[in-house]
């Protein structure tokens, strides 16, 4: 197997973009990558999507997007896997340059939401979760979250106030982000007064939906000369599953596909998680940081927003995440969430995060989680 390495980069804006299609949003971040890489065509492109066929009524969305990208005759396929569609991609897009097969592929994730409902938004989502189960019983993400967050409080004694860290640390991160969707500071005192979703979930325990899309472009990293600028290596690409439905897992407090995917990820890049510089974690809830924080080793369990409160998970703490806003802020449109984390953290380590740079960041850890935790994609990125 050949290493693989990320040449370039691109990302629109997470918004409402009234004004652009999903086509034309994929197409954007497609030649906004393919220019930072300085090419022009590849040899496969991934489109990561959840809700194209549902939201948008379009599928073929991987010879669509080929097609405005003006990449004709380029073989293209569409990726899903919910919401860790985009991460998805960027691994079949590593397997494929890795194994030989490809010489050079663009992963795009794309996501068109604002224009639906927001019941038909909450009934596509729930396609995601077990249908007979748990969707046919009008049990929604937000709700299902809800209940994990509930049972982790009674569990381990903490309080709602306690998660407040995670959200107001990743809004502090998005201020700075020229791409992220609510780019505003928020306190202790709004997170305690914001309005209750579902209970303990509240509106700042949520990341907000939006229209967006982010590409990659990876070749081998042999075919590449040190010229000045970093070699950014990805180093692991692992991914696990458990089951959809939360009810038949052994354990609903404890993200085991994100254990699984994680160790696989460590032993790839030959790592710890004391290596990590930062951490790109799957915030769609606030609950969700905690759980993801303890799975991959960073925290004891059930001690997961210690290192919020501790302020550890700050830019300039002991483990960074969210470090452009994450979900929370930057927004999640939800089947090209995982490929914005690996452009952020390729951002990081490239030196080129601006005022949200890690200092000395050199190894960057992404995960991108499906459901609620039953499909999750691990990314290790390593700076040469």
């Amino acid at each position: 197997m050949r290493e693989v390495a990320v040449i370039g980069i691109g990302q629109t804006p997470v918004d409402e973009h009234w004004d652009k299609s999903i086509r034309e949003l994929a197409a954007e971040a497609v030649i906004l990558a393919l220019q930072d890489a300085q090419r022009e065509d590849v040899d496969a492109l991934y489109v990561g999507n959840m809700l194209s066929g549902l939201i948008s009524q379009q599928e073929n969305l991987g010879t669509l997007v080929a097609d405005w990208a003006g990449l004709r005759y380029t073989e293209a396929v569409k990726i899903e896997a919910a919401c860790s569609s985009g991460a998805a991609a960027v691994r079949q897009a590593v397997i494929a340059v890795a194994s030989g097969y490809i010489d050079s592929a663009v992963a795009v994730g794309v996501e068109k939401m604002t224009e639906a409902k927001g019941n038909e938004i909450t009934a596509a989502l729930a396609t995601a979760a077990d249908a007979d189960y748990e969707a046919a019983h009008g049990v929604s993400f937000v709700a299902l979250n809800a209940l994990i967050m509930q049972r982790y409080m009674y569990e381990y004694g903490w309080q709602h106030a306690d998660f407040a860290a995670f959200s107001i640390n990743a809004h502090q991160n998005a201020i700075t982000n020229s791409y992220a969707r609510l780019r505003e500071r928020i306190t202790e005192q709004d997170y305690a007064k914001a309005k209750m979703i579902a209970y303990p979930i509240n509106l700042l325990d949520a990341s907000p939906t939006g229209d967006g899309a982010a590409a990659v472009v990876v070749v081998p990293k042999e075919t590449l000369r040190k010229n000045g600028k970093p070699i950014i290596k990805i180093a692991a690409s692992a991914a696990a599953t458990d089951s959809i439905a939360i009810h038949d897992r052994n354990d609903p407090l404890w993200l085991k596909a994100a254990e699984i995917s994680s160790k696989k990820a460590y032993a790839q890049a030959q790592v710890k998680p004391a290596d990590i510089s930062f951490f790109e974690l799957h915030d769609a809830f606030s609950i969700m940081s905690a759980l993801s924080l303890e799975a991959c080793g960073f925290a004891e369990r059930g001690q997961g927003p210690r290192l919020a409160l501790e302020g550890k998970i700050a830019l300039n703490g002991k483990l960074p995440i969210t470090t452009m806003g994450g979900l929370k802020a930057r927004g999640h449109p939800v089947g090209a969430t995982g490929v914005y984390q690996i452009v952020e953290a390729v951002l990081q380590l490239r030196g080129d995060a601006g005022e949200n740079q890690v200092a000395d960041a050199k190894i960057g850890m992404t995960q991108n989680i499906g459901g609620s935790g039953s499909n999750i994609i691990t990314h290790i990125l390593v700076k040469e």
